[in-house]
């Protein structure tokens, strides 16, 4: 097959990249470049499309004996991710920038791209499994489970699956660092990339701040009673219980947590724990990875975090809305995530989370 190597810079895309020469496929290395400005952007190790990291991705596809491209991303990036993730908080929900990197650039317009050119399919460094079921391909966790990424990759279609190749999704972090060594990679001990590409400082409330306002604003408890001020509703997660900054303590000393965020009045509502547990959770926007779910009830697991564990349930698909009720609560629970839905190591699908109760 000719293949698209998604090279990023670090040693996962670099170890993929060979594999897939390894295999017998026609293959080229691209990496993307996300910001018309990368000093933007992180840098060093933290980051994931520096100017480090295309230099890195170059030398990577020296060594394994592949052409290499550099494609420019910027405009997809910005209006696909950056702008939705400014969007979700400005109305008040949580979202994730890496998921929609995947939906958005990765998986869309990359691989249109790709096909465009004549290529089959995209190679990237996730640690994701595909299986064929009934002549199609099926989304699966990684062998090693604590370097999983089948959540972020959980938005992508059926017909994105069928042109994505994740050659790592058998092997272990561990194992992929020791064959980048034996195969000669400098980046074989490259730390991995962490954090939110598009924030140098890391300060993703000040970041937030600069490009929305810092409108001064009520923190208030379930009552209405006025118990604090914030500086940008947008700035708070759900859950959240430290710098509240709150001027009223409770009567017996215990904290509180942010329970709800509401931009339209600019308000920040806190209250008990207990008062977090969610049973229920809907999503909008819903992808499927294989066949579509239904009206009819149904028993797996749902996922709300990406390094968070999967919880038993039920659930069903109205039609508009995918709904799951959980067999016990969970705690902070914040709208703008992903619901992905698991039956077994099978990615069924996802959605992003509007309601919860």
């Amino acid at each position: 097959m000719k293949l698209i190597a998604a090279m990023s810079g670090g040693v996962d895309s670099a170890v993929a990249a060979a594999r897939a020469v390894e295999a017998g496929h026609d293959v080229i290395g691209v990496h993307l470049a996300l910001s018309s400005n990368p000093q933007k952007y992180r840098s060093g190790a933290r980051g994931c499309c520096t100017i480090e990291d295309s230099h890195d991705a170059r030398r990577a596809a020296d060594v394994i004996g592949i052409p290499f491209y550099i494609w420019d991303m910027a405009e997809e990036f910005h209006d696909g991710v950056v702008e939705d993730f400014l969007a979700e908080y400005a109305a008040g929900r949580t979202p994730n920038p890496c998921l929609r990197c995947n939906e958005k650039i990765k998986f869309a317009a990359v691989l249109d791209r790709a096909r465009a050119m004549g290529f089959d399919g995209v190679v990237t460094g996730h640690y994701a499994r595909t299986q064929i079921s009934d002549s199609r391909k099926t989304l699966h966790r990684a062998v090693d489970h604590s370097k999983d990424q089948s959540y972020v990759l959980s938005v992508l279609t059926v017909e994105q699956i069928e042109g994505a190749i994740f050659p790592l999704g058998d092997t272990t972090k561990v194992d992929i660092r020791k064959e980048a060594e034996a195969r000669g990679l400098a980046v074989a001990q490259k730390p991995d990339s962490h954090d939110i590409c598009f924030v140098p400082s890391g300060d993703n409330a000040g970041w937030l701040r600069d490009r929305l306002g810092s409108e001064v604003g009520p923190i208030v408890d379930q009552d209405g009673v006025k118990i604090g001020e914030h500086k940008g509703a947008y700035t708070y997660t759900i859950g959240q219980r430290k710098g509240l900054g709150l001027t009223v303590p409770t009567a017996d000393g215990s904290p509180r947590f942010v329970l709800k965020i509401e931009p339209v009045s600019n308000t920040v509502v806190v209250g008990a724990r207990e008062d977090l547990a969610v049973s229920t959770m809907r999503g909008e926007r819903a992808v499927w990875c294989g066949p579509a779910v239904t009206a009819q009830l149904q028993r797996g697991f749902v996922q709300v975090r990406a390094h968070g564990a999967a919880l038993p349930c039920s659930y069903f698909f109205d039609g508009t809305l995918l709904t799951a009720l959980l067999d016990e609560p969970l705690l902070g629970l914040a709208t703008g995530q992903a619901m992905v839905i698991y039956d077994g190591d099978r990615v069924v699908g996802s959605a992003t989370i509007c309601e919860t109760e």
